[in-house]
């Protein structure tokens, strides 16, 4: 009973043209002044498997075209649609003019930990990950309807950025698709 692995023809992957209209996760990534071209990179990645509806690039957040963020997002920059601001502040502000609920993803006072948080299947969601050494700024935590937080049980209190978003996104996935 063997497990063989399966060739990249196997795996029925969709065209770009596909993706674009398939419906999408009510989900926005917000990226709070991510440094590393390779953390944007890699949460486009992560962003085209579970359909995200939108990334928010924020402040000194680079943007694509760019050979570091395509490192790691593979091509994922071409499907996952995005917007550039110069502040989180100001991308928060619009999605929650358009209704959205947003959660910093940080550790604060009356966080909500990931694994008791519960989704409404109705509601449109944005999430917000913040800079590799600062996180979310406190002015963005503030215009948040509330924060979520990785439960953690390690001798670290932190995790990777594009890591952190992983989990998250595929959290939400799990609760929305």
């Amino acid at each position: 009973m063997g497990m063989r692995k399966l060739k990249i023809t196997e795996l029925e992957r969709i065209s770009v043209e596909e993706f674009k209209r398939a419906d999408k996760l009510p989900l926005v990534v917000v990226l709070d002044n991510v440094r590393s071209l390779y953390n944007v990179g890699s949460i486009f990645r992560t962003s085209d498997a579970f359909r995200v509806s939108f990334i928010y690039l924020c402040g000194i957040s680079a943007v694509p075209p760019h050979p570091e963020i395509h490192k790691t997002a593979l091509g994922a920059e071409y499907t996952v649609a995005w917007k550039y601001f110069s502040s989180a502040a100001d991308a928060v502000k619009e999605l929650k003019s358009e209704g959205y609920t947003i959660f910093s993803v940080e550790q604060v006072e009356g966080s909500t930990m990931l694994d008791t948080l519960s989704l409404d299947k109705r509601q449109r969601y944005a999430v917000v990950l913040g800079n590799e050494v600062k996180g979310v700024q406190q002015e963005v935590i503030d215009l948040c309807d509330g924060s979520v937080e990785i439960p953690q049980y390690g001798t670290k209190h932190s995790l990777n950025v594009s890591v952190a978003g992983g989990i998250v996104i595929w959290d939400f996935f799990k609760q929305l698709h």
